[in-house]
């Protein structure tokens, strides 16, 4: 897809520009622990040539670019450190396998019991060293992107560029450099805190930053370049269709996520002198306590930032381009007879379809091409670590395995998810794939794969691809997105509900967002949701939950909001009444009418001589007590006999039928589905049976009063390197 976005014949040359380029060590990595804040490097094609004209410089960029799909795929937003704490460290997301058995990941998922478990966490676990860790992949971008900005800025005509009222290719390339840097300081800080800031290429970077102060210098560079980017879909640069380029949108998108977050909760350490954009010294709100040394809390400009976030956001969906929020399915039923009617779920089909193209809502995508490409293989970790598991091999299974390190609080999933939510039963699923072309229950005992540690995300899977990638794992191609028009409408929402608790604005949009994910605006219930959250902003903040469960937003929009320790706070306490309820009378009722039970029935069927089809669509209306197709967006890929599989039989039993998954049935209903062929398994049991694993070690002591300790260490090369220490109590050697 990176290719398919280039137009015309100009590409072939940038490739010949790119291999020369890497040649000039402006677009190489690094090739040392510190290389990514070098200030210059030798090169035997001199600046000069590098931008000296427009597709020179387009080439510089895609250079930018390609090194950051390094970091996404393998830092940020695939495995790395996103992997590791931010997809299951939050009061949704769990982690699947025991706690003692992933340490390196618990601990820090779980803010280091408290922050003491801090001095003897092992530095190097999942924080690496040069470009092999986050902090090193996002500074070699970062270097990139400083050498284009500053050929730009040193250029005679760039006041005359910035002066421009309309975008053109090098004000477009300028702009794409200055976003994408910013991208990588916000995910810098979110991971690191306070870090180096090398402004320029050719000068030293010179030791830590207050973030405060990267925010504001990043959000007010963006500010100048968004008048002079493309929108999205308009730049005459890439296809009409493409999403994986910094427009105008993703511009105006980035300033609000950046605003959000530079004036939200964080925790900071104490030794860093606080000062804005302009040097001045900062004054903060903070909540509960200290910890080592470190404070929980807000700037007291706060607001300034909440409204350049409501503008931007405002902006982005005015100016949206190509990127379309559905909120009806265009599909209805397929020639199978399978029902759609979900308009949330088709954003997450539009990803399982073909390699060129894009979801109809994405404002940016990480693209990632199926399979090899000319004997490159594209990694891509969307369904392997948060899809829908599958216990298949590496290699030539249907699906090939899928770890699913995103698993849902089972309290969460039964207690706060209304289930007449369109949005549940694409978010999470109670079954998996057994890699052979049958689906299978994953049991609620810690392991990973299908083979156990429960419900697991269901957006990504397999199963579900227009055409599958059988021949190994992580290969699925399928996109990431990054950014789109669900959180801009909620965004805006947000900054306005904290601005003015009673907004109008934000009401409207977050009743956008709602609507969508009922059948009618009455099941949506907007008011009911808003009184029953307590404040129209706490509303919008657990949408946002709802929408975007289970891909990693969570955990930092609780801690941004400072709403980290209530929420922390609410899910142990339901989980506590959940394991008490099936430890003593062997089932428990949540007030949304939810019953969670010690034992569920299943049986496996042939839905495809049943129902006509292996994979389920939605469950329609009235049909909730089919055991097939109840809950939703389930079962087997159709066509797995085409791929290669053999079942050995015309009728194979590829789906599971459950019953019991959230009503308590009668004995005379267990005797009924006995003699049906259903065999009683373990459910709940097994919640009571690990019950350190699912309520002990969830946050394990955090008291909901010390600053969370939620960031990573630095390694000792990277300290010794940049003449800083850790903070927060992190080991320095």
């Amino acid at each position: 897809e990176m290719s398919a976005s280039l137009v015309g014949s100009e590409m072939c040359i940038r490739d010949s520009l790119y291999i020369a380029l890497c040649a000039a060590g402006l677009l190489s990595g690094a090739t040392s622990c510190n290389d990514y804040l070098e200030t210059s490097s030798p090169s035997t094609v001199d600046k000069e040539f590098v931008f000296s004209t427009t597709t020179t410089k387009w080439a510089a960029l895609e250079g930018a670019k390609k090194s950051m799909m390094n970091a996404y795929t393998l830092q940020v937003f695939g495995s790395g450190l996103y992997y590791a704490a931010d997809i299951a460290g939050s009061d949704i997301m769990r982690h699947p396998e025991a706690h003692n058995n992933q340490l390196g990941r618990h601990i820090p998922e779980g803010l280091y019991r408290n922050g003491t478990e801090v001095g003897n966490y092992n530095l190097l676990i999942y924080q690496k060293e040069g470009t092999d860790g986050a902090y090193g992949a996002l500074f070699d971008v970062i270097g990139k992107c400083n050498a284009i900005t500053s050929a730009f800025e040193e250029e005679e005509g760039f006041n005359e560029m910035m002066a421009q009222t309309k975008p053109t290719d090098e004000s477009q390339i300028y702009g794409e450099a200055v976003a994408l840097r910013a991208t990588c300081y916000r995910e810098l800080i979110k991971y690191f805190g306070d870090v180096p800031c090398p402004a320029e290429f050719g000068k030293p970077a010179g030791g830590i930053a207050s973030r405060d102060s990267i925010y504001d210098v990043c959000i007010e560079q963006l500010k100048k370049v968004e008048p002079l980017m493309y929108v999205l879909g308009a730049c005459p640069h890439y296809t009409a269709n493409a999403k994986n380029y910094y427009s105008r949108t993703y511009v105006d998108g980035l300033i609000g996520r950046m605003a959000l977050e530079a004036g939200g909760y964080q925790t900071r350490r104490g030794d860093i002198k606080r000062v804005d954009g302009q040097g001045n010294p900062l004054t903060f709100e903070t909540m509960g306590t200290a910890n080592a040394g470190a404070e929980y809390g807000r700037r007291a400009d706060w607001q300034n930032l909440y409204n350049t976030a409501k503008t931007y956001f405002k902006k982005a969906i005015d100016n949206s381009g190509t990127a379309i929020f559905h909120d009806t399915d265009p599909r209805e039923k397929d020639n199978k007879g399978r029902v759609f009617g979900n308009p949330y779920q088709y954003f997450f089909q539009q990803m399982h379809e073909a390699d060129v193209t894009y979801a109809d809502e994405s404002i940016f995508e990480v693209p990632y091409t199926q399979g090899s490409d000319g004997g490159v293989t594209t990694q891509s970790e969307r369904s392997y670590s948060l899809g829908r598991a599958s216990s298949g091999g590496g290699k030539n299974a249907y699906p090939c395995k899928a770890y699913g390190q995103g698993r849902a609080n089972p309290a969460f999933y039964y207690g706060e998810f209304d289930p007449k939510d369109l949005r549940r039963d694409v978010c999470f699923t109670v079954t998996g794939s057994t890699g052979k072309g049958t689906e299978t229950l994953i049991p609620l005992v810690p392991n990973s794969k299908a083979a156990g540690g429960g419900i697991c995300c269901n957006k990504f899977d397999e199963n579900r691809q227009a055409k599958v990638w059988t021949k190994n794992q992580r290969r699925s191609g399928i996109n990431s997105p990054y950014m789109r028009l669900s959180e801009m409408y909620l965004g805006y929402a947000e900054a306005c509900a904290a601005l003015d608790a009673n907004s109008a604005e934000a009401k409207t949009y977050l009743t956008k967002i709602r609507n969508r994910a009922f059948r009618t605006p009455a099941e949506a219930n907007v008011d009911g949701f808003i009184a029953k959250e307590g404040s129209l902003l706490k509303a919008v903040i657990d949408e946002r939950g709802f929408e975007f469960a289970g891909e990693g937003d969570r955990r930092f929009t609780l801690i941004r909001t400072g709403l980290l320790p209530e929420k922390i706070r609410e899910i142990k306490e339901l989980t506590r009444r959940m394991l008490d309820g099936l430890e003593s009378n062997g089932y428990y009722t949540f007030e949304n009418g939810n019953t969670i039970s010690s034992y569920i029935y299943t049986k496996s069927v042939d839905a495809k001589t049943e129902k006509g089809y292996r994979l389920t669509a939605q469950c329609p209306e009235g049909k909730e007590n089919d055991p097939v197709l109840y809950p939703s967006w389930r079962g087997q890929n159709d066509k797995w006999e085409a791929y290669g599989l053999n079942y050995k039989t015309d009728t194979p039993l590829t789906n599971v039928a459950i019953k019991g998954l959230f009503n308590k049935l009668s004995a005379e209903e267990e005797t009924a589905l006995e003699a049906d062929g259903y065999e009683k398994v373990n459910w709940g049991k097994d919640l009571a049976n690990y019950d350190d694993e699912y309520y002990k070690y969830l946050f394990w002591d955090y008291d909901y009063v010390k600053a969370p300790i939620y960031l990573w260490p630095l390694t000792p090369n990277i300290l010794s390197s940049g003449g800083f220490e850790n903070g927060y109590g992190f080991k320095n050697k």
